[in-house]
């Protein structure tokens, strides 16, 4: 079976959930990945669909309309002064088809984190969903040796790694490293490319607003990819410069396209 592909919300950054499912869509995606837990970051949609019955109705005929799946929601943060009880937006992406939850870690108490994992897999598993550890480099868990311990220590059998392409490139994820792994550890892939030429950006930058096309950077995606499970892959690419110079929809289906010749021309 061919590699799926989903757009990642971050690949179109302030888009509103109804024009990312057509985006994704008229760009030929098999899924779509959702914000329903916002981050109140400025010049986000605030989407909170357990509370906006209207949206909620708008966002499951559009997936209807397009024909398009949801794989999953984001993003579920751990962090002291944040909720502990997500049930009502894992209810309702779950009501909308997700698998999938996107979570990182932004406390440096790891006792904290894996208590409130322990609480989020128990509820998520009441709407068959799965959460995926990330670790950002911008975040407070940086590594996947660290997720994995978070992973040993919460012991559910729905908590995933979650593999963006850039952070295993960046903390130095080797495909040894990830073939001498249990397969069933990892979970969702965040598809994306570290660019080559660094002239005078900082990393922030790059992760935020900057990240290069499949096969046009320096990440061993090739490598890292054979040495995972064939899991549906999440393109992830913001890049602040191609949404300008093609529009967001230009991007995401660019996005798509380069991922697919990667994939075709590496026999992926």
């Amino acid at each position: 079976m061919p590699r799926q592909f989903s757009l990642a919300y971050l690949t179109t950054p302030g888009i509103d959930p109804v024009e990312q499912i057509r985006t994704a869509k008229e760009a030929g995606y098999d899924y779509v990945s959702l914000r329903t837990i916002p981050m109140g970051q400025e010049g986000e949609p605030q989407v909170h669909l357990e509370s906006d019955p209207t949206l909620m109705e708008q966002v499951r005929q559009t997936l209807k309309d397009c024909d398009m799946k949801l794989f999953d929601i984001e993003l579920l943060r751990i962090r002291e002064d944040l909720p502990d009880d997500y049930r009502a937006a894992f209810e309702k992406g779950a009501e909308l088809g997700a698998t999938q939850v996107l979570t990182s870690v932004w406390t440096r108490d790891r006792a904290l984190a894996v208590d409130r994992y322990g609480a989020f897999c128990e509820q998520a598993a009441q709407f068959g969903l799965t959460l995926n550890l990330e670790f950002p480099i911008v975040s407070e868990l940086t590594t996947m040796q660290e997720a994995f311990e978070i992973q040993d220590k919460v012991g559910a059998s729905n908590l995933k790694i979650l593999m963006d392409m850039i952070y295993v490139y960046k903390t130095g994820v080797t495909p040894a490293d990830i073939q001498a792994a249990d397969p069933s550890r990892f979970g969702v892939i965040h598809l994306c490319d570290w660019p080559a030429d660094m002239a005078g950006r900082q990393d922030i930058e790059v992760v935020r607003g900057g990240r290069a096309y499949c096969g046009q950077g320096v990440v061993d995606l090739a490598g890292v990819l054979k040495a995972l499970p064939e899991n549906v892959c999440s393109i992830e690419l913001p890049n602040l410069a191609e949404i300008e110079a093609r529009g967001r929809a230009g991007h995401a289906a660019q996005c798509l396209k380069t991922a697919k010749e990667f994939f075709t021309a590496n026999g992926l």
